[in-house]
């Protein structure tokens, strides 16, 4: 079995953590789609040995296993250049071609920067929707996971003007479903979904928005209809509270904002961002780039643990579903 796992940005921490994680003795076979010279001069700054092998099978502390991609620039820690933006574009490409061809059972991604991407001429919004595209995907759903706390996103990436006209029934049908469906990797066949409202107070009865009484309520009533558990609308001022939350399997935050901030104050560095509905796992670090710290090692691997042991545990349920 081999984890795929891109570092993003190189002039982020995300080489730092491919570097860092090798030098563990207890580790997941990962397979680095990065470039190797950036990978070596990394070490060299952290201190930290690095042999890059020709086999997927690490062995021994310090080995890493790489798909060789090369920056088009040489990258300097936390020095953005919009000229390697392809190479992380490729990096993303290169490792879904791997797992749509089984190659790798799954694909982890580091943190990359969205701005210096778009600075170089490429739309880009975002993993979740490069993915999508890429694969033909028609939807996908972001979700982001901790200990006892999932949230699942009716949007993702838009700006808040940008939500309310992209809240539709459909959209929501579909979201629902990809959620509903995805929750059986996790050994929930039937899960209880809250299902937030998008206005304050969940509009209160109209009086702050129509969204809920013209959207969101009505599909609740139908799904529930059709043998859905779901909840709602809540109002997400307190759809994070521990009553609200007492046996909710996922939360199905509007847009963004509404619902990481909750999920990031309780398990930030123990999060992991899994993306719903790819024709392959995806999971991926909850943390940005955090170019100040690239090539200092005051960085923590505890995200990139989570995401790793996280696609781990989805490869087992699906090869377990796909025998039952």
């Amino acid at each position: 079995m081999t984890i795929a796992f891109t570092p993003g940005e190189p002039a982020g921490i995300g080489p730092d953590l491919a570097v860092m994680y090798a030098q563990l003795k207890e580790r997941k076979n990962v397979l680095l789609f990065a470039d190797p010279d950036l990978l070596t001069e990394r070490a060299k700054k952290l201190n930290l040995p690095l042999n890059i092998i020709d086999s997927e099978e690490t062995s021994k502390p310090g080995d890493v296993s790489v798909y060789p991609i090369y920056t088009k620039e040489k990258a300097q820690p936390g020095v953005l250049n919009y000229k390697n933006s392809q190479y992380v574009l490729d990096t993303l490409s290169e490792s879904t071609k791997h797992c749509l061809k089984y190659k790798s059972d799954a694909l982890v991604t580091g943190p990359l920067h969205k701005g210096i991407i778009n600075e170089s001429g490429v739309k880009f919004t975002g993993h979740t929707e490069y993915f999508s595209e890429i694969t033909n995907t028609d939807k996908t759903v972001m979700m982001l996971a901790t200990d006892g706390l999932r949230v699942a996103l009716a949007t993702t990436h838009l700006a808040l003007k940008n939500v309310p006209k992209n809240i539709t029934t459909n959209s929501l049908r579909e979201t629902l479903s990809i959620v509903q469906k995805s929750m059986t990797y996790f050994g929930i066949n039937n899960p209880t979904i809250l299902v937030c409202g998008l206005n304050p107070h969940a509009g209160e009865d109209g009086y702050l928005g129509t969204e809920e009484i013209e959207i969101i309520n009505p599909l609740i009533n139908e799904l529930n209809g059709k043998g859905y558990n779901l909840i709602g609308s809540v109002p997400a001022d307190t759809a994070f509270t521990p009553e609200s939350l007492e046996g909710v399997d996922v939360v199905l935050s509007m847009f963004h904002d509404q619902g990481l901030p909750a999920l990031k104050m309780l398990g930030f560095n123990k999060a992991v961002n899994i993306t719903l509905g790819l024709p392959f796992i995806r999971t991926s670090v909850d943390h940005g780039t955090a170019l100040s710290l690239a090539g200092t090692g005051n960085i923590s691997l505890g995200s990139l643990k989570v995401a790793l042991s996280y696609a781990q545990m989805l490869i087992d349920n699906t090869k377990s579903n796909r025998s039952v």
